[in-house]
């Protein structure tokens, strides 16, 4: 005989398993709906992570969750994006030239913080929100539909969830798309990345102190990202084969390619890294679903691109409002499941598309030659202005005006032929390179 502990076991109405930005906000809603929500997190807050760059269109929903101004607190003012053209010289596209601008500014975010205030919001708003518990498996009932998850504590202790509704906010553990095998690579488009945070990295003066710098280089991109305390978070995504070339230790690796570009390499003379590096392996990947029945995915658990227009908290929250509205309308009606998980498997595919679009040619010769000179021809500019800020869902006036700027991309294209050809077979290239590594492990001390 075994002296296993007996699992306890949990009736609820909905569980949410992973308890970032996504899991939270969906959680906190359907709290706020009366059902009653176990929300499960296998590690503890505060906890690291990286995406610390918020966009414009992540703060009406911060506003809809009633944590707008904790989050103006903690955060860095962010009223813009800049590019740098060459050592010296640099554009800035500033959120308030967005289309219809309700938020012509955003924040930057020390994760651990924002993570953290969210989770214990949606304990605060009556979610059964607990930590040090991880979800090991999920058991499908006969129709399909999720029945029961099987979860471990740190202890040791089991756990049984009996659920009307299953929402995976797991991340890049993609539960759901994990043990079901729905899980893709993405064969159009992959990179690593290397970072870490450092205090004394010069700022850019006045207001602008708090932008966002995304510095192309030779082997992809680099970015600096200001945070409160006087701490920048600093880092290079790479394509895969320039990140398997590195020898010795991460933070040489790091620095070696910092200096490689002039505008990034200036800021960095007073500069003391105050944190781990991380290295991350080949990230990009889609899921062949968002939904199924009885459950659906949110964030980066259905998909996760290159973070390149720091679009992931955005796309993790917003796409898990809609899944508080199919939960809710689906425990209400059965009947009208189907029709809200496709409404909402169509609307988010939309706009995960269009950053796709920009993500997938950002390091481009192309795409380089036109953010190096804007031209806003029948509001062309402004509407890439409102893809950065997030506007790429619902707003028609944007979407037809990156339509035309995908035109003007391909007659680009055709006047910069042989170096559009180069750049396209380099891209390519990377998709068949793997590079290990994950965010999440330590990293160098």
């Amino acid at each position: 005989m075994t002296n296993e502990p007996t699992a306890d076991l949990i009736e609820v109405d909905v569980l949410v398993v992973g308890g970032g930005p996504a899991g939270s906000t969906a959680a906190t809603l359907l709290a706020r709906r009366g059902r009653s929500v176990l929300l499960l997190e296998k590690g503890h807050h505060p906890r690291f992570h990286i995406g610390e760059s918020l966009l414009p269109m992540n703060l009406p929903i911060l506003e809809r969750l009633g944590v707008l101004e904790q989050v103006r607190a903690i955060g860095t003012f962010k009223p813009g994006a800049e590019f740098p053209v060459d050592d010296v010289n640099f554009n800035t596209f500033r959120f308030e030239r967005a289309i219809d601008a309700r938020f012509g500014y955003a924040y930057q975010v020390k994760r651990e913080e924002f993570d953290q205030l969210l989770f214990e919001h949606a304990r605060a708003n009556g979610v059964d929100a607990r930590e040090g518990v991880k979800v090991d498996r999920i058991v499908f009932g006969a129709d399909g539909r999720p029945a029961e998850a099987h979860a471990t504590a740190e202890d040791g202790r089991p756990l049984r969830v009996r659920m009307r509704y299953l929402v995976d906010a797991s991340g890049r553990d993609t539960l759901v798309g994990s043990q079901l095998k729905l899980k893709q690579k993405n064969t159009l488009h992959q990179s690593a990345a290397i970072f870490s945070h450092f205090t004394g990295v010069a700022r850019r003066p006045g207001e602008d102190a708090g932008n966002i710098t995304v510095q192309r280089f030779e082997h992809g991109w680099m970015w600096l990202i200001p945070l409160r305390q006087d701490v920048m978070s600093v880092g290079a995504v790479c394509f895969p084969e320039y990140l398997k070339t590195r020898r010795g230790d991460n933070e040489g690796f790091l620095m070696r390619t910092l200096e490689s570009e002039p505008a990034a390499w200036n800021r960095m003379q007073d500069a003391v890294r105050v944190a781990p590096v991380h290295v991350t392996g080949n990230y990009s990947y889609t899921c062949t679903r968002m939904t199924g029945p009885g459950w659906v995915m949110v964030g980066d658990a259905y998909a996760f691109v290159d973070p390149v227009f720091s679009s992931g908290v955005y796309l993790g929250m917003n796409s898990a409002e809609q899944a508080a509205e199919v939960v809710d309308g689906t425990l209400a009606d059965p009947a009208r499941e189907a029709a809200l998980q496709r409404a909402m498997t169509v609307r988010l595919k939309r706009g995960l598309k269009h950053f796709q679009w920009f993500i997938y040619r950002f390091t481009t010769p192309v795409m380089q030659h036109l953010f190096n000179n804007p031209r806003n021809v029948w509001q062309v500019e402004q509407a890439v202005i409102s893809m950065l800020a997030g506007d790429v869902f619902d707003n028609r006036k944007v979407l037809r005006r990156l339509r035309i700027f995908r035109a003007i991309y391909a007659i680009t294209a055709l006047q910069l032929a042989p170096k559009a050809l180069r750049g396209w077979l380099r891209r390519r290239r990377q998709v068949g390179v793997q590079v290990s590594g994950d965010t999440l492990q330590p990293g160098n001390p």
